[in-house]
């Protein structure tokens, strides 16, 4: 047994749920509204599956929007499947659960922000929030700004 309690594993753990169940009811009822989402991941994590020519493009990291076009969403308990449209080219992906370094739903102004273990990322920027966008979805469309959360200010 542990001499402290983990707050902040068990915080990313609850927060990967979110996201499941998110996509879990998206699944089965599709995007409500203009619910839409950015999300950011690690593509050099061992269990992400990606085409070849979006890791070199991408090398460490890539956002991809779900709004418009996506198909083949599959949602398990490590992770999520899905096919985006990158520039009239349908790609499938595979993002798991611990890859995602951001999730955002600009339409409602909700996001998440997985912090890493390293000290030197734990302070939030400006620039973190600038992570290369794929626009995998309908031609035209634009990112939005959305707030995302930091859990760093409750911690003590």
């Amino acid at each position: 047994m542990s001499d402290s309690i983990d707050y902040g594993k068990l915080m990313h753990r609850a927060m990967r749920g979110l996201i499941q169940e998110v996509l879990q009811d998206v699944k089965r009822d599709g995007l409500p509204g203009a619910h839409h989402f950015f999300i950011t991941f690690d593509t050099t994590h061992p269990d992400a599956l990606l085409a070849d020519w979006l890791k070199e493009r991408y090398p460490s990291d890539m956002t991809v929007v779900m709004q418009h076009w996506y198909e083949g969403l599959e949602v398990t308990d490590e992770g999520f499947s899905v096919t985006l449209n990158f520039g009239d080219q349908p790609e499938p992906l595979y993002i798991p659960y611990d890859a995602i370094k951001t999730f955002v739903d600009p339409s409602v102004e909700f996001g998440l922000r997985f912090e890493s273990s390293d000290p030197d990322d734990d302070e939030l920027t400006e620039d973190d929030h600038e992570a290369p966008l794929v626009e995998a979805e309908e031609e035209g469309a634009r990112q939005h700004d959305a707030e995302v959360v930091s859990l760093d200010q409750f911690r003590k």
